[in-house]
């Protein structure tokens, strides 16, 4: 099991190669739920992702031999990056197997640092498998994601840059997939301080860790905004050290992620993967656990689809009631749409969508039902257009 002494000389071998990333109070997000929370902002390494750290620290430490080999690795995102950004750095040749379902962003993301694409299989376990027959086939060294020591140890100086910016955290909150980052979060910050509470979060849809270290069989798989903690398997590795070393783990939902997601565009005006917002959504999920605390969230990267994003950002709009959808009943006769968008306007909502339904109704012949998609301000603001509605004699419900 890796030690404190190992994540100080990975931090050395990572000075000047990666960046030390900010460690700061959100004092915004610190009222909200009644905690001091601080934000490591891993989205800002060059890749976007705390993947760099293990990588780099990784492939420094390769012998002379492995270096004329090359390294072969397997991801779907951001450890491919890590891994094919240090590789062009330090003159490696790279292969990266990826399965065929990986969008082409990261794709070409990946290629651009010159590494070589292998497309292979419709899982994460068929690309592995693949890639470890490549590698024995070219004599490559294989990169583990996440159950390697020199990967968790370059994963750790996350936890001492922490605890260095805001030496008095108690509580460290890391989404775990693999579990590399937390297993090197934990080392370093038990080491450090060890009354510092640890916690790790998964995925309703992904508790790998959490069945292993409770002893749970919770179902596994589905599609999850959150791909970067989407692994079946925890490492071997890893689990011993989140069962020595973490204090909880606890799980999130779809909803839960997409809330903290846009909470931390719209307040940090900071971008991040469903991954990297997970610790965030745990505090969401039960504030009254952390109230009164200090508490340190690791956001582990930023490598999100602009158009997942997109309909992200649309699903928090409709959550915190500025986009609405509502249904007006009236009569189908020249003006009353006319009198309808005035009400909602003079009620101060904005109208983005007009959908009349004639057919598809239950209601008289001679009705129609027309639904509007509305810009408003909150669940108060929407109360008012309806109410306003109702008194222009118009019978309208938000959907």
């Amino acid at each position: 099991m890796i030690q404190i002494a190992d994540i100080r000389a990975a931090a050395d071998r990572l000075q000047g190669q990666v960046l030390e990333t900010p460690c700061v109070e959100s004092r915004t997000i610190s009222q909200l739920l009644g905690a001091q929370v601080f934000l490591k902002f891993e989205n800002l390494q060059f890749t976007a992702s705390f993947k760099e750290r293990g990588a780099c620290n990784k492939l420094a430490q390769l012998s002379s031999d492995e270096r004329r080999r090359g390294v072969i690795a397997m991801s779907a995102g951001n450890h491919a990056q890590g891994v094919a950004y240090h590789a062009q750095r330090l003159g490696l040749r790279a292969v990266i197997v990826m399965p065929c379902f990986t969008p082409g962003v990261k794709i070409e993301r990946t290629r651009s640092f010159g590494a070589e694409i292998v497309l292979y299989g419709d899982t994460l376990d068929e690309a592995r498998n693949h890639a470890l027959k490549l590698g024995q086939e070219q004599q490559l060294v294989f990169v583990h994601p996440y159950d390697d020591e020199a990967i968790v140890a370059g994963q750790g100086t996350v936890g001492l840059e922490m605890l260095a910016a805001v030496p008095t955290l108690d509580t460290l909150v890391v989404a775990v997939g693999g579990g590399g980052l937390i297993s090197g979060i934990a080392v370093a910050a038990k080491a450090l301080k060890p009354q510092i509470e640890v916690i790790g979060v998964q995925t309703l849809r992904f508790p790998n860790m959490f069945n292993a270290i409770k002893h749970a069989a919770l179902p596994q798989g589905g599609s999850t905004i959150a791909e970067g903690i989407a692994v079946g398997t925890p490492g071997k590795v890893t689990q011993e050290i989140v069962a020595t070393h973490v204090d909880d783990m606890v799980l999130v939902d779809e909803g839960d992620i997409e809330q903290a997601l846009v909470m931390l565009l719209e307040i940090e005006k900071t971008l991040v993967e469903g991954a990297g917002a997970a610790p965030l959504a745990a505090m969401l999920k039960d504030p009254g656990r952390f109230r009164g605390r200090q508490v340190g969230l690791v956001l582990g990267g930023g490598n999100i689809d602009p158009m997942l994003l997109a309909a992200i950002i649309e699903r928090g709009l409709v959550r915190g009631g500025r986009l609405a959808r509502i249904r007006v009943n009236a009569r189908d006769v020249p003006g009353s749409l006319a009198r309808i968008t005035a009400l909602v306007s003079d009620a101060g909502a904005n109208i983005n969508e007009v959908h009349h339904q004639r057919a598809f109704t239950l209601l008289a012949a001679q009705n129609v039902e027309i639904e509007l998609v509305l810009q408003t301000r909150g669940p108060d603001h929407i109360r008012a257009v309806l109410e306003a509605l109702q008194q222009g004699g118009f019978p309208a419900i938000a959907q």
